[in-house]
């Protein structure tokens, strides 16, 4: 298999066929989305989880997952001191020896924006991402500040509450929102709700980028799935994402797929590149590598990055850094060596 880096610019054409979808008519008015099949679609994500990385392009594959993960920290019990600690993780994952990249971002409540934004605003590093060869921006890059809002996890609040979350989570200095839709509009068959409601978050926005949770465990089937990330990107998000990670089952290699595959056909229908955040149950790397490999060969080198792929992480980081540091070292260190997520 060939590195990580060696990706194409564009979807590869072997992957433009979707053998696995048919088209059918919809009464929602999206009558031109594919319908899924369940039974083809699982078997080529299982496909993905039998792929051997090694060597150098290992080493390369756990450096860029690290690189695209939002370091995420969201109970109740957050503190600005947690979240100082984080933002700390975040800059600097390991050891300079190992030359890992910061992470994409930290991703913590509204109310914890500001501190998450005074501390990386003082940590004396770049602020603009500067591309490498090694891992796709240099390693004094500072991670962005997301925040989640518009009533996460649930999204049962009014809409004007959620708007003015959004507008104060920004002003306190958010780089990126992460939204959640309301899965009771959308399942109820109010489709036109959902979607004005993502148009108006991503107004709110202003300069961030929005992150748009579809919260695919509430979503029952596929077909569920590929019409709300239609609606999603089409409103006018940024990024699509799995999950909120406070429901079961959360990402999973079907439902990312699935995903990956509206957006390749929403790129070749628009020319417009969203991006893809599986978020929640990826807890080590070799889930981490075979949603990489997934990317790679279902979307191609330009989503290869943290502007157009994160994984939403806790714990995952420091399973990649105890691997990457057996890849450097020969063998492993115990987990005490690395700080808590």
């Amino acid at each position: 298999m060939k590195p990580l880096a060696t990706l194409k610019n564009t979807p590869p054409t072997s992957q433009v066929r979707t053998s696995h979808l048919t088209h059918r008519a919809s009464p929602t008015g999206y009558a031109h989305l594919p319908t899924v099949d369940a039974v083809t679609l699982e078997e080529r994500a299982a496909e993905f989880t039998k792929r051997s990385i090694k060597t150098s392009a290992k080493l390369a594959g756990l450096k860029l997952a690290v690189s695209v993960c939002d370091l995420t920290t969201l109970e109740g019990k957050d503190t600005p001191g947690k979240v100082a600690y984080l933002c700390r993780k975040a800059l600097q994952p390991a050891d300079a020896k190992y030359d890992v990249p910061p992470c994409a971002a930290v991703c913590v409540y509204p109310n914890m924006v500001k501190y998450a934004r005074k501390f990386l605003d003082g940590s004396g590093t770049s602020i603009l991402p500067v591309r490498s060869e090694t891992h796709g921006r240099d390693a004094r890059a500072t991670p962005k500040v997301a925040a989640v809002a518009t009533g996460f996890p649930s999204g049962q609040y009014p809409l004007r509450t959620k708007l003015e979350e959004v507008r104060r989570t920004v002003a306190d200095g958010a780089d990126e929102i992460d939204m959640v839709i309301d899965r009771c509009a959308f399942l109820a068959g109010d489709h036109a709700k959902v979607f004005d409601e993502i148009a108006a978050t991503k107004e709110a926005c202003g300069p961030a980028h929005l992150k748009v949770i579809l919260e695919t465990g509430e979503l029952v089937t596929y077909d569920n799935v590929r019409l709300a990330s239609e609606i999603a990107m089409q409103a006018g998000g940024d990024f699509i994402k799995t999950s909120t990670g406070k429901v079961n089952p959360a990402a999973t290699i079907p439902v990312t797929l699935v995903m990956l595959e509206a957006i390749r056909d929403y790129f070749f229908a628009t020319g417009i590149r969203i991006g893809m955040k599986p978020a929640g149950g990826i807890r080590n790397s070799k889930q981490a590598l075979a949603y990489l490999v997934m990317v790679k060969e279902t979307l191609g080198d330009d989503w290869l990055n943290p502007q157009m792929f994160r994984f939403g992480a806790s714990t995952l980081v420091n399973d990649l850094l105890m691997q990457i540091a057996k890849q450097v070292d020969g063998n492993y260190q115990s987990s005490d060596y690395f700080s808590l997520p």
